[in-house]
């Protein structure tokens, strides 16, 4: 069982978080999608494949689950992964990759292009830019940020409170700033069944950054968290074992 974890951001948001203590001086953070969260089932069992390479610390973002706050849907939400990094260093990881689907994957990015400190990004299903609502499910979840109807439909079916006030300013899109990740090792994967975002979203990233970088186009795969499965998973941990020269 994970052990359960309480942290707090710089600005002073409680992180709800748990942690599988592998072996070895490798931690995952895992950073999950829009309206999910670390307790689940889906992201219970990617920490579990993960395990098996390093250490995973899992983190409820804030406004999901048992975190505080509200979200702000890729925003202030870097400052969540910055309290995991911090407190997986002091439990003594010395390489720390940090693993994001969709939402916790532009957030990943953005994260390691603003704040660094870690070791290598992995971002799955991640959106390159902001306001896309080219696909039916992207209009919803516009729709359940934008609306209050939307914003309490969200908190009542899946537990997500939505900040009211949206951006202001802007955040800097993944695209903008992927590129100030290097030297930083990059893996960007997508799939080409993607129902949110599709493949250019993965081809805008991969473009816009610079090498160490790599872009596994995954056939037949879909979105994120719920789509990932076992094998990929044990892929991801293979390739970040490499990278950071475990």
């Amino acid at each position: 069982m994970p052990e359960s974890l309480t942290l707090y951001t710089a600005d002073d948001v409680r992180i709800d978080a748990g942690q599988l203590s592998g072996g070895g001086d490798l931690c995952f953070v895992l950073a999950h999608g829009f309206t999910c969260s670390w307790r689940q089932p889906a992201l219970r069992r990617i920490a579990g494949v993960l395990d098996r390479h390093g250490g995973v610390i899992g983190l409820d973002f804030r406004g999901h689950g048992r975190s505080g706050g509200r979200s702000t849907v890729g925003d202030r939400e870097v400052l969540d992964i910055d309290a995991v990094v911090a407190a997986a260093r002091r439990r003594g990881y010395e390489r720390i990759v940090v693993t994001g689907f969709s939402m916790g994957g532009a957030i990943g990015i953005r994260h390691a292009a603003l704040h660094g400190g870690v070791d290598a990004v992995v971002s799955v299903s991640a959106p390159a830019r902001w306001y896309y609502r080219d696909t039916v499910p992207m209009r919803r979840v516009h729709w359940a940020i934008e609306r209050r109807a939307g914003r309490l439909a969200v908190r009542l079916a899946r537990g997500t409170r939505i900040a009211r006030n949206g951006w202001d300013p802007v955040p800097e899109a993944p695209h903008e700033v992927v590129g100030q990740i290097a030297p930083v090792p990059l893996l960007i994967v997508h799939g080409d069944a993607d129902a949110f975002f599709p493949l250019e979203h993965g081809r805008q990233l991969y473009e816009a950054a610079h090498d160490p970088r790599e872009l596994w186009v995954e056939q037949a795969f879909g979105h994120a968290e719920v789509a990932a499965t076992p094998d990929l998973i044990k892929r991801i941990g293979d390739w970040a074992a490499v990278a950071v020269g475990r």
